[in-house]
């Protein structure tokens, strides 16, 4: 078993100065925190594997293909691989659970 505590990852990310935070990698699954601040722009690209987020915190909008959805706490959002996608008009801090299946640049 592991255990990990949500906001200890997110102390983590906050002092790395970075936007993502990996803290699970196994062989099927890979898991992190992905955090934007009010009003940037999502830098991702599209992404190799299936991806899911939740929304731990904040309100934003993502476009994945050409559909735009309203996100806040609690949604869940399903990118399959390869599809471009984005948050944006990104309200309050955004604060996202993501995880991979199979992990990004696995083989």
């Amino acid at each position: 078993m592991q255990f990990f505590e949500v906001q200890d990852v997110i102390d983590r990310l906050e002092n790395s100065g970075q936007l993502y935070e990996e803290f699970l990698r196994v062989h099927g699954i890979s898991t992190g925190i992905y955090s934007l601040r009010a009003g940037t722009t999502d830098p991702q690209e599209p992404h190799s594997r299936d991806e899911i987020y939740y929304v731990l915190h904040g309100t934003a909008s993502i476009r994945v293909g050409n559909e735009n959805q309203i996100v806040k706490p609690g949604s869940v959002i399903f990118v399959p691989a390869l599809v471009e996608h984005k948050f944006h008009d990104i309200k309050e801090d955004l604060t996202l659970l993501v995880v991979f299946a199979p992990p990004e640049g696995s083989t």
